[in-house]
């Protein structure tokens, strides 16, 4: 038995079209991750997250229910759901199916990367409450009438805020913003850079080298859409890192599994267990730059004994003593 595909991509519809984002995210889950930081509130150069890496818990959560459901007789129960989801906005219960630890880790992430950008002087401002979702998941699953409707906000505000060059943080939103939303919503002015591109351009010298060998897993996307391939491994380098390439890498990369696994969960965990047995075999650490491939490998990785981190997490490492890491 299947999930009912159409009616998981209806809620997801709906979510985006009357509450902006595919999950709904409370305030204090979309932007948090932020508090105390100190970050300028808007700005020429904005980070962007596109609220991906915030959205990672409540996937997690979600895919634990639709696993247990995909093989249930209740699937019939999901148009319901669908009609109740319409009237009530959920993200006041979403809280209660999400661990706090998959929450701290990812705004740990979002912070770690804050962390690198300032240690290299670079300067930015954050839009707080008012950063969009950037519908990168709508566009993967099709969904593309709610999609050009975001992407038309997503302009408007920057456009609003003066923004003229963004910095990301994931693969998804990296590739929406400068690939996708140009032929949907014709060409931008605006520059569109992934944090590693512009960590790359000037590569510090760590204060605590590494010295150690890690399989590095290739973002489909960042690999193949947006040819960004050498920038994690010159950063790894740097920091002291060998970047082991297993079976498939660079733009031969496999699939970690995602963006399917809202829709075929027990798809998706075997897809991810073929990549992390490419990957094992070579370390028993790996390295991602896309928060899906996190996830989706870290729980193939946690059956086979395979430490899986973002990149993020061993740059910092390196490049901070433990005090400043915490302060961010």
């Amino acid at each position: 038995m299947t999930l009912p595909t159409r009616h998981i991509l209806g809620i997801l519809k709906d979510n985006l079209d009357r509450r902006g984002s595919i999950l709904p995210l409370t305030r204090p889950r979309a932007v948090g991750w932020a508090d105390g930081l100190g970050i300028p509130r808007g700005g020429a150069t904005v980070l962007y997250t596109g609220l991906m890496y915030q959205l990672m818990p409540s996937m997690i959560a979600l895919e634990k229910v639709l696993s247990r459901l995909e093989e249930s007789s209740l699937n019939h129960l999901f148009g319901i759901g669908r009609t109740f989801n319409r009237v009530l906005d959920m993200s006041h219960f979403t809280p209660l199916l999400v661990r706090r630890e998959d929450q701290e880790s990812f705004d740990g992430i979002l912070r770690t990367i804050v962390f690198l950008l300032r240690n290299a002087n670079v300067d930015f401002g954050y839009l707080y409450d008012e950063e969009l979702y950037a519908g990168a998941l709508a566009h993967d699953e099709g969904l593309c009438a709610a999609f050009e409707k975001q992407a038309l906000r997503v302009r408007d505000l920057f456009r609003s805020h003066g923004v003229r060059r963004v910095i990301t943080v994931d693969p998804h939103t990296t590739n929406i913003l400068r690939s996708v939303y140009p032929k949907v919503l014709g060409e931008d002015p605006l520059e569109v850079k992934s944090y590693l591109e512009i960590l790359a351009e000037d590569p510090r010298k760590p204060v605590r080298p590494l010295d150690s060998s890690v399989a590095i897993h290739d973002s489909c996307v960042y690999a193949r859409q947006e040819e960004l391939i050498q920038e994690p491994r010159e950063l790894m380098r740097a920091a002291g890192m060998e970047p082991v390439e297993p079976e498939n890498a660079g733009k031969m990369t496999f699939c970690c599994g995602g963006p399917i696994e809202s829709l075929f969960p027990s798809k998706a965990r075997s897809v991810a267990d073929r990549r992390m047995e490419q990957l094992a075999t070579v370390s028993r650490t790996t390295v991602t730059t896309c928060p899906i491939c996190l996830v989706n490998l870290g729980k193939a990785g946690r059956a086979r004994g395979v430490s899986v981190e973002d990149i993020s997490v061993p740059l910092a490492r390196a490049h901070s003593d433990r005090a400043s890491l915490r302060s961010a």
